[in-house]
């Protein structure tokens, strides 16, 4: 993108990425705002998703010589969380580490991100990345205006005010967020009524008592320490129906601006952070167990009956409605299908 464009784009959007032209160069310092919901901490404690993103921000800076900067806005302190999609496609926002399904009510084939029972461990979902499903994805995404730079996937539990949530007949009379309209479909045909809100605000809707289980990431559990409300903890652990792909993004119009060298190496970047993002999802599996019995709660885990039921129901209802909505959509999820 030339100076022009550039300042153009900068004067008409809300928060885009700042160039600061030197004398000696066309581009001294290009500086980007990474926004996300969660809670902000270090690079070395806190959230394992704030930590990505200053992991991130600090290999840019580095290998960059400074030329690339990167500034992280934790908790959703830049903008609301569910205008920063819309905000990256317009180019009034850099980048975010975004929890995909967000995205559905603009780009529909974004809830495959969290198609319940569809993705069921660690290694499927990780898989998708390099096969037909996720070369799709890229390329939907690609023509929507953004950038899939750093793939992560996280496991998922319920947090329960009181009884555990573990088979589809729990469900029955239950105010459930499920974290997609996709999830809140399966959950109503086994008897729940749904809540759709931000994983962020999930610790007001269980103490007002507008929520009674929370389905969401196991880090997600932690960092908003839903313990402190719950009874029971249904892990995601050993299995779950619940596997939601929360990548960094990044706006292609911003991207298409920056000199192949920059974009090469946030690429890059991205990719080799994505070890780290698996590595920290796979141990809040873990935490959260031991974070929710300390404070008192039953752990409980998905056995394979339960598990198989909840994909029957999900394929008569999310997965088909899915399909429904469009040729993308019924193309990813067959492709979706074929990674074991």
């Amino acid at each position: 993108m030339t100076p022009t464009r550039r300042s153009l784009v900068a004067a008409t959007l809300a928060t885009p990425a700042i160039l600061k032209f030197g004398l000696g160069s066309a581009y001294a310092a290009t500086t980007l705002k990474l926004s996300h919901q969660f809670p902000g901490g270090t690079i070395d404690e806190g959230d394992f998703r704030d930590r990505m993103c200053r992991k991130f921000a600090k290999t840019v800076a580095e290998r960059s010589k400074g030329a690339l900067e990167v500034q992280v806005y934790p908790g959703s302190s830049l903008m609301k969380t569910n205008a920063q999609f819309g905000a990256m496609r317009k180019g009034a926002l850099d980048m975010s580490l975004y929890p995909s399904p967000y995205a559905g009510g603009e780009v529909p084939e974004m809830n495959i991100g969290l198609m319940p029972a569809l993705v069921t461990s660690y290694a499927q979902a990780v898989a998708w990345k390099n096969a037909p499903v996720g070369r799709k994805l890229t390329e939907i995404l690609d023509s929507k205006g953004i950038i899939l730079v750093s793939w992560v996937w996280q496991a998922g539990g319920v947090a329960s005010r009181e009884r555990p949530l573990v088979s589809p007949a729990d469900a029955k009379g239950m105010k459930v967020r499920g974290g997609s309209r996709e999830m809140d479909m399966m959950m109503k045909e086994a008897g729940a009524a749904t809540l759709s809100i931000p994983s962020n605000e999930s610790y007001a809707a269980m103490q007002t008592g507008a929520c009674d289980a929370v389905i969401t990431s196991s880090t997600s559990l932690i960092s908003f320490r839903l313990e402190e409300l719950s009874k029971a903890l249904t892990s995601g652990r050993e299995r779950s129906y619940w596997f939601m792909l929360e990548p960094i993004m990044m706006s292609k119009i911003v991207f298409s601006g920056l000199p192949k060298d920059q974009q090469d190496l946030i690429m890059t970047v991205g990719a080799e952070l994505e070890a780290f993002g698996q590595a920290g999802a796979k141990e809040d599996d873990t935490r959260v167990e031991e974070i929710f019995s300390k404070a008192g709660a039953k752990v409980v885990q998905v056995d394979e009956t339960s598990l198989g039921a909840w994909r029957d129901i999900a394929r008569n209802t999310a997965w088909k409605d899915y399909a429904a909505k469009n040729a993308n959509c019924a193309e990813l999820l067959k492709l979706a299908e074929q990674v074991a």
